[in-house]
């Protein structure tokens, strides 16, 4: 591994989530100092940061290190995020490492509420007064909880989760969302973010999709894939026959029907409406270009909040 590629990997190491503009002037302050030429922001390339990925990971895949890439659901010219990962260790264990093993019992139940919940709409998203109540609530699965054995591995048991408060809870999603492992949008839903769909991938389809594969039952998949970039999809669109597996990103749509006189599904072949939705959409109201409310909140909404209040104070 030459210099420049070394400090690279550094420059990952200390921001491990990158877009294509946050990658170009570091790549272009590295290639100043190495090759002794001013190099601009604008010179560095989509090719070239391409190329850089490739070599790097040729380099650091021995060491169990990847650098992945996902594409936005819903930026339309598709931009490109890159994280780098730890390809061996469990996924949770990296959201685990800055939050207790109470906390991340509450994260589980949260993703439970995203993949299991709303009574199967495929929205992928649980709204902030509902994420802050599931701190009190069973998890609908076995919570399992990091513990240690003797030897100092990591491993997964049942144990006694105490419930976070509704401060605690807050204070554990605002730290999800600045560690970019949640995203909270104008409505203030909760989903995953770019980089959790990239890192928890694999652990997503064998917690939610498990059972599905083995009754080999495609309605009880929970985890869904694109049907044009194949990338993994929890924003976008979804074949109006329920029984059907098909969704699309909104993004790739316009490829994937081009031509096409009337839309039909790919799959089954069941008319493509357009407006059956995936991701916060599915739950109705406005979504796009909705301004944040910063006024008064409405008497259902105090309501709401007096209540979760109450239950805060019976702890």
């Amino acid at each position: 591994m030459d210099d420049a590629h070394r400090a690279f990997l550094q420059a990952f190491l200390a921001s491990p989530v990158m877009t294509f503009a946050d990658a170009q002037p570091r790549l272009a302050a590295i290639q100043t100092i190495f090759e002794e030429r001013d190099i601009l922001v604008q010179d560095i390339t989509q090719d070239e940061l391409a190329n850089y990925i490739s070599n790097l990971n040729n380099l650091i895949s021995p060491l169990d290190y990847e650098i992945r890439s996902i594409h936005s659901q819903t930026d339309p010219s598709r931009t490109v995020t890159y994280a780098l990962v730890n390809a061996a260790s469990d996924a949770m264990t990296q959201v685990a490492t800055n939050h207790s093993p109470d906390e991340i019992a509450f994260v589980k139940k949260v993703i439970d509420a995203m993949f299991e919940g709303s009574g199967n709409k495929e929205i992928f998203a649980v709204p902030g007064m509902q994420a802050l109540n599931i701190a009190k609530q069973p998890r609908n699965r076995e919570s399992m909880v990091a513990a240690t054995q003797a030897d100092g591995e990591p491993q997964m048991t049942q144990g006694q989760v105490k419930a976070l408060t509704l401060d605690q809870a807050e204070r554990v999603l605002a730290s999800l969302v600045a560690e970019g492992w949640f995203e909270k949008s104008r409505r203030e839903y909760y989903s995953l973010s770019p980089r959790a769909l990239m890192e928890l991938r694999g652990w997503l389809v064998d917690t939610y999709d498990g059972e599905a594969v083995e009754e080999g039952d495609e309605s009880m998949k929970r985890v869904r894939f694109c049907e044009g970039c194949r990338e993994i999809l929890t924003i976008g669109q979804r074949c109006h026959n329920r029984e059907c597996g098909c969704r699309i990103h909104d993004t790739c749509t316009q490829g994937f029907f081009r031509g096409q006189t009337e839309k039909r599904c790919p799959r089954c072949e069941a008319a493509w409406t357009g407006t059956d939705f995936v991701g916060e959409r599915a739950a109705g109201g406005r979504v796009q270009n909705m301004p944040v409310r910063r006024g008064r909140p409405s008497a259902a909404s105090r309501n709401t909040q007096s209540m979760a209040n109450a239950d805060s104070d019976d702890d």
